[in-house]
């Protein structure tokens, strides 16, 4: 058998995800016809169908329903790989941590401190970038990343840090605001925030705890919009308690639920990565986790 193409992969993945032929041509920006050439000799390669395909609908077989899933972690991993050896030679001597915008800089600054008062840890330059962390670990734009499980964790390993309660967050005038402690129950079929691009059925059911797979109120893409659409009314949201102390807000009530989930703060990282950097931030912060049990810092 021939190699496979990471093109090729590429190529059925556009096709997949769409299950369309010209959709996935405009997406890849190409004519249709030869991306169906394409997928035929990437069927004749492997010696399986991967397309069921009719006049009218296209179909993945459960062979390409596997070679899709595995297909995107193979050509994450690709490009991660060339992302990471363009900041190494860039770069050598810097670690780069991923956390979500305008979140976790207490935490942050803690394990920070630690790496530099220790001195096993070899002197390295600490970058930040902001965005979705568990992404920017896959495409190789961060080495490290700090978050709130669950997560998409597809090629990731990761280390708890904090284990914290989760509350729920009412608007002020809401019926339930004055109760000292709900149950899930109480809040069942109230609307609550939906995050943008979330696909991850396992944080998606998270975020709603068990009222339907994927939150049915307002699209947000950050804590602050939650927050914003729960003030205005238009929702009721679950957010871990740290949320609570430090966004604090006349509009808001914060009131506990005593049969939800807790929340876990971890530290994640590729699960392929033998750096000593990462290992030594990783410990780092699991210290500093230990030293304050009770700080965890606000990361969504």
């Amino acid at each position: 058998m021939d190699d496979v193409e990471v093109r090729e992969l590429r190529y059925f993945i556009a096709v997949a995800e769409e299950l369309n032929f010209t959709r996935a041509a405009a997406r890849l920006g190409m004519a249709q016809p030869p991306l169906s050439t394409a997928i035929g000799k990437l069927e004749r390669k492997l010696g399986v169908t991967l397309l069921e395909r009719t006049s009218r609908h296209v179909h993945l077989t459960p062979a390409g329903q596997e070679l899709l899933e595995q297909g995107r972690i193979a050509v994450e991993a690709v490009g991660a790989a060339l992302e990471r050896t363009r900041r190494k030679a860039a770069q050598a001597d810097r670690l780069t941590v991923a956390v979500k915008a305008g979140a976790g800089t207490e935490l942050l600054r803690k394990i920070t401190r630690r790496c530099a008062d220790d001195p096993l840890i070899p002197d390295v330059h600490l970058q930040f970038v902001q965005g979705g962390p568990a992404a920017a670990l896959r495409a190789g734009t961060a080495d490290v990343a700090l978050l709130h499980a669950p997560f998409d964790d597809r090629g990731l390993d990761a280390e708890v840090l904090f284990v914290e309660p989760r509350v729920a967050v009412l608007p002020a005038g809401h019926r339930l605001a004055r109760h000292r402690s709900l149950r899930r129950d109480d809040l069942s079929g109230e609307p609550m925030p939906r995050w943008a691009r979330q696909t991850d059925t396992a944080t998606a059911a998270y975020w709603a705890d068990g009222f339907g797979e994927i939150p049915d109120g307002p699209e947000i893409s950050d804590m602050s919009q939650l927050l914003d659409v729960v003030a205005l009314g238009q929702a009721v949201a679950y957010v871990p308690a740290s949320i609570a102390r430090q966004h604090g807000r006349a509009e808001l009530v914060f009131v506990p639920v005593a049969d939800l989930s807790p929340g876990r703060v971890v530290a994640a990282w590729p699960d392929a990565t033998r750096s000593r950097a990462v290992a030594d931030f990783v410990r780092a912060a699991v210290e500093v986790a230990a030293d304050h049990p009770r700080q965890a810092a606000a990361l969504d």
